[in-house]
């Protein structure tokens, strides 16, 4: 049936009444613009779910641009009235600079002067791929009962992280240490409400049906299905694919934060589908990534990714660090940042000192962009030393994106020992029956989730 066709019906079998008044559906409207106001609000202030830290995103959105390079000087004077239009209740106004803010963003130009633009831009896998050397796929017996008890410790180890780190996020090493001290404990009770996990298994879904020919489409429409909103980049991405805006451009279009943490938060289930094997982990990640990112976003994807799969067939980890590094192009400024954060290590004695030397170096970055929380991951694996408790320790008082960073490297430490390898004192009931914000899965079992990682690793 044709479009006018279906359209004709309706009106032709559409039965005139006169509604009371009580019937009438002006009312939703009100909802509606209550709804659009509270969104509008969220993009100039806002606090994180789980750890209250305080956010700014349209400044950020400002400041991420600076970062990729963008001349941004004119944007500070709206902001500025952003902000009291936001704390006078003004939404009349706020509105109208949101939209004046959007376009200034879409319309900002280059400055040639910034270093950004000295690295080479990494359009697509393709290129990525071709300045860089794959070690060969090593087979591993996926079907045997170890396997599993490694896939189950790596999902226990993102989910440990991510429960320690959702408390902590947002706010610096020496904040977290004024008010808590020398902790390596959880500061509340857990739990497993978090969008790096939500991502994650919109993949494992897409992954699911697809295997490891997956496209970045159907990673996409499983994304506008499963996950009812994100933040950031994945929020601009959703927005985007839901007006037919479709993955590369998804993550390329009208989305300021395409270098932020939100692809390098969701590497660990490419090199877990793909153990051993870093070279499609790479290409799982790349796929995966452009989503909602591009560049050295999609980079901080495939480099999570490669040392997840590398964690399968190598127990060293300061070796899987080092592998995983030269898997990065030399001349992207991601590749730049992870040897600035592995110098720091080399030059100082102790993870605090190497920490601090990349909070200086890389201040102009907001607390959620990839480097900083690159610098974390780096400085945590090579200070850690392959032990559990150190390594959690270390990238849950570092500061920047706590949960994120410690979900991603704490599966290189599990793989390696298995579940036997992770502190009881770690464990947790509510890891046996994990809650998500997602339409479906709306929670699952760590069993089930183990097995259908297993099962698609075995593709």
């Amino acid at each position: 049936m044709k479009a006018w066709e279906m359209a004709s019906r309706l009106y032709k079998n559409a039965k005139p009444v006169i509604l009371d008044e009580e019937e009438q559906t002006w009312e939703v409207m009100k909802s509606v613009s209550g709804f659009y106001d509270q969104l509008a609000g969220l993009d100039w202030k806002s606090n994180v779910p789980g750890s209250g830290a305080p956010e700014t995103i349209m400044v950020a959105a400002v400041q991420a641009l600076e970062n990729r390079g963008y001349i941004v000087e004119d944007s500070e004077e709206l902001l500025v009235e952003g902000l009291k239009a936001y704390d006078d209740k003004d939404f009349i106004r706020l509105h109208q600079i949101s939209s004046l803010m959007r376009k200034r963003l879409l319309e900002a130009k280059k400055d040639h002067d910034s270093p950004y633009w000295s690295y080479k831009y990494y359009h697509s896998f393709e290129e990525y791929e071709k300045n860089v050397n794959f070690p060969e796929p090593v087979k591993l017996q996926d079907s045997n009962d170890d396997f599993r008890d490694r896939i189950k410790a790596a999902w226990l180890s993102q989910l440990i992280g991510a429960a320690m780190g959702t408390q902590l996020e947002g706010y610096t090493r020496k904040n977290l240490r004024e008010a808590f001290g020398d902790f390596e404990h959880y500061l509340r009770e857990p739990n497993t409400y978090n969008d790096d996990l939500t991502f994650q298994l919109a993949f494992l879904e897409a992954f699911n049906e697809k295997g490891a020919g997956i496209t970045s489409k159907e990673i996409a429409l499983k994304w506008v299905g499963l996950v009812p909103a994100g933040w950031s980049a994945e929020e601009f991405a959703l927005r985007n694919i839901k007006q037919g805006v479709f993955p590369p451009e998804s993550g390329r279009w009208n989305n300021p934060f395409n270098e932020w943490i939100g692809a390098q938060m969701r590497g660990a289930i490419c090199g877990m589908v793909a153990p051993g094997d870093p070279g499609l982990a790479a290409r799982l990640a790349w796929t995966d990534g452009e989503v909602s990112h591009a560049n050295n976003g999609i980079l901080g994807e495939v480099f999570n990714a490669v040392m997840v799969s590398l964690a399968f067939t190598e127990k060293d980890t300061r070796r899987i660090l080092l592998s995983a590094i030269e898997l990065i192009p030399k001349d992207s400024e991601y590749r730049s940042v992870l040897e600035f954060a592995l110098r720091s290590c080399r030059n100082t004695e102790n993870w605090e000192a190497a920490m601090e030397a990349c909070e200086e170096k890389y201040i102009r970055y907001n607390w959620i962009h990839s480097y900083p929380n690159a610098c974390a991951e780096v400085i945590a694996l090579y200070f850690g030393e392959g032990d559990f408790s150190k390594t959690l320790k270390i990238i849950s008082q570092a500061g920047v994106d706590v949960d994120c960073n410690a979900a991603q490297i704490m599966p290189v430490i599990g793989i390696r020992e298995g579940t036997s390898g992770i502190p009881e004192r770690y464990m947790h009931e509510a890891f046996l029956d994990i809650k998500t914000y997602m339409r479906y899965p709306r929670h699952l079992t760590l069993d089930e989730l183990v097995d259908a990682t297993v099962k698609n690793a075995a593709r």
